[in-house]
């Protein structure tokens, strides 16, 4: 049993990592609220004064705002949607004894570990060019004219796109959890002669929830920030413009950084609300 002596050495030795872990997220967040309120041009005359919340009226009310919002749950859903269901499936197949298993679970994770500028890039030129990519080969092979992938459906091939990228995290999480499962039930529920259908739904899904749930709170919080990927193929055109590349419009290329500060507040202010949600379903499942 830990002494009260011991017990304040423990707190003494890790307050330097809590201090430092507090400002590094709190001088940044003071730093977005104080330019928030301002009127600050960096290119175009500096410090400009106060403005309060014009700032933030522009922001939500500019024409841009609400379509960004929605075209960034969109993405969040699709991609939730497509790693959940194919993770699960991958992490029952990958679980089944093969030849050659441990190759396999490595090629099925690797993709993790590619950074997005580069498999957002290989996606664009490999896969997805209306002329010399695969697909177009593809589409050609079957007599169908090839599709401009990136224009025409651009959501689709963001959400395809990003997809990729966070289904070996999935993947590893939910058959780490399918690992866990005791062989027990499943083998005692197939002799009583329960089908496969009925054993995966209600033996294996149910043991998969908590690692559901943390799956979808986890990328839920970086998928809200989703930037790289759409600088890099679309550049924001075709209705995939985010709020966190809206964001970095009206830094960046309009040089207004008070703009772009509200829009930060307001991109927090969502990311917490979902944050909210998902943890009231994370806290369900974990009781």
């Amino acid at each position: 049993m830990a002494t009260a002596q011991s017990r304040s050495a423990a707190r003494l030795m890790m307050t330097p990592a809590v201090v430092l872990l507090l400002g590094w997220m709190l001088v940044p967040l003071i730093m977005t609220l104080y330019f928030s309120f301002k009127r600050y041009l960096p290119l175009r005359g500096g410090d400009l004064g106060w403005v309060g919340f014009e700032n933030y009226v522009r922001f939500v009310t500019s024409s841009a705002f609400w379509p960004s919002v929605q075209t960034t749950l969109i993405i969040v859903g699709g991609v939730l949607v497509i790693t959940i269901c194919l993770g699960v499936l991958l992490a029952i197949l990958l679980d089944q004894p093969m030849w050659g298993q441990g190759i396999v679970r490595i090629l099925v994770i690797a993709p993790f570990f590619v950074m997005p500028t580069v498999s957002a890039l290989v996606w664009k030129n490999m896969f997805m060019d209306p002329i010399n990519g695969l697909f177009a080969h593809l589409w050609k092979f079957f007599g169908a004219e090839p599709i401009q992938w990136l224009s025409q459906a651009s959501l689709p091939s963001l959400v395809m796109i990003v997809s990729w990228q966070w289904l070996p995290f999935a993947t590893l999480i939910l058959l780490t959890a399918i690992q866990s499962l005791d062989s027990e039930q499943l083998e005692a529920a197939e002799m009583d002669g329960a089908p496969a259908l009925k054993r995966f739904w209600y033996i294996i899904l149910p043991h998969l929830s908590r690692a559901i749930t943390i799956v979808v709170l986890i990328q839920t919080i970086f998928l809200l920030a989703i930037f790289a990927e759409i600088f890099v193929t679309t550049g924001g055109a075709f209705g995939t413009k985010t709020l966190s590349y809206l964001i970095f419009q009206r830094v960046l290329e309009s040089q207004n950084i008070g703009l772009g500060s509200a829009g930060g507040v307001y991109a927090i202010i969502l990311a917490n609300i979902l944050a909210m949600f998902l943890m009231r379903i994370v806290g369900k499942n974990l009781d």
